[in-house]
């Protein structure tokens, strides 16, 4: 479905043509969702103008993810749940010469646009992939320790996690073969591929829900990602770790 908001800037992007060029290009979008109405009912207005199209992915969601995605435009596709699965299901689905891939319960935050529009007018944004500042939508001093932790770990070992956004061309997703259907740490597994000297971060914000942190406890939840990290790069298997995750 392409009417709503997403609309007029499809069928812009359609009359560009292939050869548009980076300077005028817009991302195909992709959020996995599972019950997670309320999060897209946030975060699909703040893309109007950003993308020619919205791809929901849905795992079988019985909250209304389903007519919300509807109502605001986006194309509703529906395959098996897990996040692995059904980014690849979306991106298989998308037309775009360019991929975002968002998670739903994030909200773009201030120079977010502005940011997207400078990479990838940039030339050499085709070669590399990006990914944008992790933010958490709570003020206390707990919620930035946690930010300065996550930055540290995408900016020192390339590896930010999904709640960060991916931004990368069809091309490069293509050649490195994609998200693969793994049931946890499937953002993990393709920034290794990807490797850190293609990977650039973008210093504008994507807010994240601190829900998790506040009911898991903000130094348990933490420890926690870097235990299953841990494991996954020992070489554990995904089900197991999806286990420990919660």
């Amino acid at each position: 479905m392409t009417n709503g908001l997403y609309g007029a800037a499809s069928k812009a992007a359609q009359a560009e043509g292939a050869d548009g060029g980076n300077a005028r290009a817009m991302p195909s979008i992709v959020i996995p969702t599972l019950n997670a109405g309320a999060g897209l009912g946030r975060l699909l207005p703040r893309l109007a103008g950003i993308a020619c199209e919205i791809i929901v992915s849905d795992g079988g969601s019985t909250d209304d993810t389903r007519a919300v995605a509807e109502a605001h435009g986006a194309k509703l596709v529906e395959g098996p749940a897990g996040r692995g699965p059904q980014l690849t299901h979306g991106a298989k689905a998308a037309r775009g010469s360019w991929l975002l891939f968002l998670h739903a319960d994030v909200v773009p935050g201030a120079g977010w646009a502005e940011a997207l529009r400078g990479y990838l007018a940039a030339p050499e944004s085709a070669v590399r992939a990006a990914a944008f500042r992790f933010a958490l939508d709570d003020p206390s001093p707990q919620a930035r320790r946690v930010e300065r932790l996550a930055n540290w770990r995408a900016r020192r070992l390339g590896l930010p996690y999904g709640d960060q956004g991916l931004l990368i061309s069809r091309a490069l997703y293509d050649r490195i073969d994609g998200y693969r259907p793994l049931p946890i740490m499937e953002d993990v597994d393709i920034l290794r591929r990807l490797g850190r000297d293609r990977l650039a971060l973008l210093d504008a914000p994507l807010l994240s829900s601190a829900a998790r942190y506040r009911c898991d406890g903000w130094w348990a939840r933490p420890a926690r990602n870097l235990f299953c990290l841990t494991l996954y790069l020992a070489g554990a298997p995904t089900t197991a770790i999806r286990r420990i995750y919660g």
